[in-house]
């Protein structure tokens, strides 16, 4: 797919982005929930070798492929890598889906009732790199615990100053400020994160636009100004830590929103499934989250 070919699926496809960037800190857990112990692996090298079987395996899946995912978020190490001697962006430009990479290197200690992102020295190497090897767009994650606004338009003014430096190199940022939907403030925290969200807009340049990732708001159609705005070329939901079964009964309430689900993706696939079972298995969270995406 060319740039522009990707740009037109994203912005007016009929299907979500599959989020597959566990990175360090949550991978373990992530091969938890994909049915390992925990002592299969010694050292980072053995654990990053097994999740990109994983996700090899998910990409490779004939439910994966059939339309439904019109875009996937990558680690760094996943897209450096290759499936049967592909590399991995290409592996997905093949089969429809738009490849994105996860540029955030974590989150600092809460201050002000938020986790901002940690500072990324080498954030221009790697858009080059991942500019050269195809990829779209990138993502980067930071959180809101508290509906504080001194610390809400912090995190939203460092995600839009980095979603700038992205721009310049050519592709387009999946600006992610989550709210924990386990908040106290969950309401409160949407509302001003709106009121930011909307003012940093003003300063994106008038021919770009950027992506936003969002938590379902507590408020169904909270988001709507968002979904409808000029500088946005796609709002997309997060799971955030609810089910399946929940997250995609909230997200259809939200139109115009679309799902970039990882927990709620791949909550019921297992190493030791067959292949006939996981694609099944795939298949039908899929068709889920599908669901509610194009609802």
């Amino acid at each position: 797919m060319t740039t522009s070919e990707m740009r037109e699926k994203i912005a007016t496809g009929q299907g979500f982005i599959a989020a597959l960037d566990q990175s360090g800190g949550s991978t373990p857990k992530a091969l938890q929930g994909y049915g390992y112990r925990g002592d299969e692996w010694s050292g980072d090298e053995e654990m990053f070798g097994l999740i990109h079987q994983m996700r090899s395996r998910i990409i490779s899946s004939p439910s994966f492929g059939g339309g439904k995912v019109i875009g996937a978020i990558l680690f760094e190490r996943t897209m450096d890598g290759d499936i049967d001697g592909t590399p991995v962006p290409k592996a997905l430009t093949d089969q429809g889906v738009v490849p994105f990479i996860k540029i955030d290197k974590g989150l600092e200690d809460e201050a002000h009732g938020v986790q901002m992102m940690k500072p990324m020295p080498e954030l221009d190497a790697l858009l080059t790199k991942a500019k050269t090897l195809g990829v779209f767009g990138t993502k980067e994650r930071s959180v809101i615990n508290l509906a504080n606004p001194e610390g809400i338009a912090a995190i939203v003014k460092q995600q839009f100053d980095v979603a700038r430096q992205v721009l310049g190199h050519g592709m387009v940022p999946i600006i992610e400020p989550e709210v924990n939907i386990k908040s106290t403030e969950r309401a409160a925290a949407d509302r001003i994160l709106l009121d930011e969200i909307l003012k940093n807009l003003e300063s994106v340049p008038a021919s770009e636009q950027v992506m936003l990732k969002l938590s379902i708001p507590a408020e169904a159609g909270l988001f709507g100004p968002l979904v409808n705005h000029p500088k946005v070329l796609r709002v997309v939901a997060l799971s955030g830590g609810f089910s399946r079964a929940d997250a995609v009964r909230e997200l259809a309430k939200n139109p115009g929103m679309i799902a970039s689900f990882s927990r709620a993706l791949l909550s019921d696939l297992r190493y030791d499934q067959d292949d006939a079972e996981f694609d099944r298995t795939l298949g039908t969270a899929i068709d889920e989250i599908h669901g509610a995406s194009v609802a």
